[in-house]
Order: C-alpha cells, then sequence, then structure tokens
C-alpha cells in the first residue's frame, strides 16, 4: 500500500513524494558526516603508509556513523544476519588485523568486507549522490557527455 503526499494546492506529485523519502533527521545527517569523516580519515590513513592510528579512527568513525544512520538493532542485524556473513566476516578480521599493527593486510580484507556488506546499498547511495547540487552533476557530467558523443555520430 502506498501512501501519496497532497498539498494545499493540488494533489501529490512524484517530486513531492521522492522529497519526503530523502529528508534527513539531524541523527542521520550526523550519521552521515562520520560515515565520510570515516573515509576521510582511512584514506588519509592508507595515503601516509598505512598508519594505523589514522586508519583505526577511521573505523571508529566509520562504525559510529553506521549505527547512527542505521540504528542500534538494525546494525546488530545487519552485521548478524547469516545472509550477511561473507561481508561481515572480514570487516571484522580486517579491523582485528588493524589493531594488531597488520595495516596493510588488514585494510585490504576489510574493503573486501566493506564492499560485500554494503553493496546493497549502492543504488540508494547512489540516488541521494545524484541529489547533491554540485557533486550530482560531477557524477551525471560523463554520462551526458557520452550521450551527447553518440548522438553526434550515430
Amino acid at each position: 500500500m502506498q501512501l501519496k503526499v497532497f498539498s494545499a494546492f493540488g494533489g501529490g506529485s512524484e517530486e513531492s513524494e521522492r522529497k519526503m523519502a530523502y529528508e534527513l533527521s539531524e541523527q542521520k545527517k550526523i550519521g552521515i558526516g562520520l560515515v565520510g569523516f570515516g573515509i576521510a580519515f582511512t584514506f588519509l590513513g592508507v595515503l601516509l603508509f598505512f598508519d594505523r592510528g589514522l586508519i583505526a579512527l577511521g573505523n571508529l568513525f566509520f562504525l559510529s556513523g553506521v549505527v547512527l544512520l542505521l540504528g542500534v538493532k538494525s546494525t546488530l542485524k545487519l552485521f548478524t544476519n547469516r545472509q550477511n556473513y561473507k561481508g561481515s566476516l572480514p570487516f571484522i578480521v580486517g579491523l582485528f588485523l588493524i589493531f594488531v599493527r597488520w595495516p596493510i593486510a588488514g585494510i585490504i580484507i576489510e574493503i573486501y568486507g566493506v564492499i560485500v556488506l554494503f553493496s546493497g546499498f549502492w543504488p540508494s547511495v547512489k540516488a541521494f549522490l545524484y541529489n547533491i547540487p554540485v557533486v550530482g552533476w560531477f557524477l551525471q557530467y560523463p554520462f551526458l557527455l557520452l550521450d551527447r558523443l553518440r548522438r553526434s555520430f550515430g
């Protein structure tokens, strides 16, 4: 059953329904920021010759951001669900390897775990990024350019 949003000036539109789906609470905004800081600190740690402290701090930011975005129960479900063991076990093993001073092996295993674990979220992340004003334009621009080239040559 779908719920439609009706405005005061007429019937509901797809645009108003789409805006409602992407409204973010303050907690989710902080969660997105923490996930971004986590990715940035991890990337910086890799650039600085696998600095264990920066990578560990990035992991803590990333995990706390995921908890704020999804909630505690949903995060525990995500990591303990039987179908997600293929992604959550490498993520936890990679996290452990980083903390016991094997950052190169840990980050490689952890990246694999993150990709497998969060692969179901990519369509939602893509739609969210396309709606950000500057970022969305940069992400869509190569496709628009290729479409224009295809039309001119075809």
